[in-house]
């Protein structure tokens, strides 16, 4: 896949197949646009281009601040791995979110990639303070010769896939059902820095995570079972997300991960972690005692998870 950040750095292309979007998550309704926008532009023999922006419009106009779900580099990776030929990714500034509907269009997707068709999902907004919809851009369409095509949205449970429900999910703990709703299981990226090594005194040695994008969206506190991408081996661990109560008063979150069967030092070491499973909240124990023994039963309930798991994962390949 390509990947440009201005429309001057493309050749214009009338047959080209378009969509525009955030796509933060590339979730399960994100996928059906873009595998239906793949799907159209070889059918046309033309060239399938998705339009995105950094940083994310709601950050630039004012509707309050938000937690991010994959940073552009994922986001772009999730993409490309959709056999996207083409993304441009534009600066979103205060200024650009002043164009009309129209001004948009006609200036990045007629004048700029060149267009025969856009795919868009069914609350398609766009345009300055989001005043344009679908019946707008089919109208821009008639105008400026290019059609529109309507992708309905995916349900689960009778439930339509977005972002902002992923969010919810994840801001309540729930990445079993988050991890459905993307297709993948959610995830992070963080730096191994040091810690208090309490972990290692009690014999549950953690790797503190300082994670690398400050504005990605952190699950709730609690534990839970996860996977470990260290290097390119993958491992299973347990994950602490909280401000550690049975030790601490402050309030000061950490995040840190017992990887089970591993006993390297990877302080400074880029860790990717998946959530795969919510144990239990974040509480305060009594005493040292009373956490181990609770440790060793998330590790018992970890390993359970992961075995029953991956047996499933057997018998389903075996179907």
């Amino acid at each position: 896949m390509i990947v440009v950040r201005s429309v001057q750095e493309l050749t214009h292309d009338k047959n080209s197949v378009l969509t525009v979007g955030t796509f933060d998550g590339v979730h399960l309704g994100h996928r059906s646009i873009i595998k239906e926008l793949v799907t159209r532009a070889r059918s046309h023999h033309g060239r399938s281009v998705i339009v995105t922006f950094e940083p994310h419009p709601r950050e630039v106009v004012g509707r309050g601040p938000i937690k991010l779900l994959t940073p552009l580099e994922e986001r772009l990776d999730l993409i490309g791995q959709l056999a996207v030929d083409i993304t441009v990714v534009l600066e979103f500034t205060y200024e650009f979110s002043r164009q009309t509907s129209q001004e948009f269009y006609e200036r990045y997707a007629v004048r700029g990639v060149g267009v025969s068709e856009v795919i868009v999902g069914h609350d398609h907004m766009f345009g300055r303070d989001r005043e344009g919809g679908i019946q707008e851009l089919q109208a821009l369409g008639k105008t400026f010769d290019f059609s529109v095509a309507v992708v309905e949205p995916v349900s689960i449970d009778g439930e339509a896939v977005s972002s902002s429900k992923i969010r919810e999910m994840l801001l309540q703990g729930d990445v079993e059902r988050a991890e459905i709703f993307l297709g993948r299981p959610y995830s992070i990226t963080g730096n191994v820095v040091q810690g208090d090594r309490r972990g290692t005194q009690i014999g549950f040695p953690t790797a503190n995570l300082d994670p690398v994008h400050s504005f990605q969206l952190i699950p709730a506190e609690g534990v839970y079972c996860v996977s470990v991408l260290v290097g390119e081996n993958q491992y299973y661990g347990m994950m602490n997300i909280g401000t550690r109560p049975t030790f601490h008063t402050e309030l000061k979150r950490t995040i840190e991960v017992n990887i089970f069967d591993f006993n390297k030092i990877i302080y400074g070491s880029l860790l990717r972690v998946q959530f795969l499973k919510r144990l239990r909240p974040e509480k305060k124990f009594l005493s040292q005692d009373e956490l181990i023994t609770q440790l060793r039963q998330d590790r018992a309930q970890c390993m359970n998870y992961i075995t029953t798991t991956q047996l499933s994962e057997i018998s389903h390949k075996g179907d």
